[in-house]
């Protein structure tokens, strides 16, 4: 998809331009992430201490919300242009992926909404030759429940739901149960990509805009690509995102 129609498409569907996530979301979780609120540092420890307007410029930097640290309420924006060069370093990190043949991980904390772009992504891994690391089915994971997969997509479930979460225990219990054994790439998002490159794994990582943690881990060099993006419309909304991703793996798998 060119340039300027996918950017048409991010505005249209809101996934990008104005968005349904409110300003003082953004604002809140800000100040949420860097009490270490454990439903919102995904498991990243931050290298230095943050100020809040410190968090809020890496935000508008790297997202394109509102830079004004005094605005608390109304809507908010994600720049489309952002969102679509990050896509694109994603791809070619997909797609070096894909050449190599090299082992990755997959899984969402969005089983209502980004889902559909891991399973495209997930699936084209999976036939150019790379290792999809599994989850041990039903992996128990204390209060939070139990990881199950689809398509090669790591979910916490109930046990007969499939369950949206922050949370970084996932995560953190699977590379307890990998040892040595890790993914040469993660795609995830939420406490799924952030407990990821806490543990110096190269990590894209999918992250609203009131998903401060996932930026502020780019910044400092912990998250590979931070795809700024609304992740939790309707799921057919993001196959042209998961087309782009998809071509330069099968790109490069040729």
């Amino acid at each position: 998809m060119l340039t300027e129609h996918l950017i048409e498409h991010l505005v249209e569907s809101r996934i990008a331009g104005d968005v349904a996530t409110p300003r003082a979301g953004n604002i809140a979780n800000i100040d949420k992430m860097l009490a270490r609120d454990w439903d919102y540092h995904f498991g990243l420890e931050l290298d230095r201490p943050w100020t809040a307007d410190e968090v809020l410029a890496v935000m508008a930097k790297r997202v394109g919300i509102d830079p004004d640290p005094t605005r608390r309420t109304g809507t908010d924006r994600i720049d489309p242009d952002l969102t679509v060069a990050a896509l694109g370093a994603a791809a070619d990190l997909l797609a070096t992926t894909a050449a190599a043949k090299a082992p990755v991980f997959v899984a969402t904390g969005h089983p209502t909404g980004v889902l559909s772009l891991h399973l495209a992504v997930a699936a084209a891994l999976s036939r150019a030759g790379c290792r999809l690391f599994e989850v041990p089915d039903g992996l128990a994971i204390a209060g939070r429940g139990r990881v199950r997969s689809l398509g090669g997509v790591a979910m916490l479930s109930n046990g007969a739901d499939f369950l949206h979460t922050h949370a970084a225990e996932p995560m953190q219990r699977l590379l307890e149960v990998w040892g040595d054994d890790r993914p040469a790439l993660v795609l995830a998002d939420h406490g799924w990509a952030g407990a990821a490159a806490q543990a110096g794994l190269a990590v894209i990582g999918l992250a609203d805009s009131n998903d401060p943690a996932l930026f502020v881990g780019a910044e400092e060099g912990k998250v590979a690509v931070a795809v700024p993006l609304d992740d939790n419309v309707a799921p057919d909304l993001y196959l042209p995102l998961a087309d782009l991703l998809v071509a330069a793996i099968d790109g490069a798998a040729l």
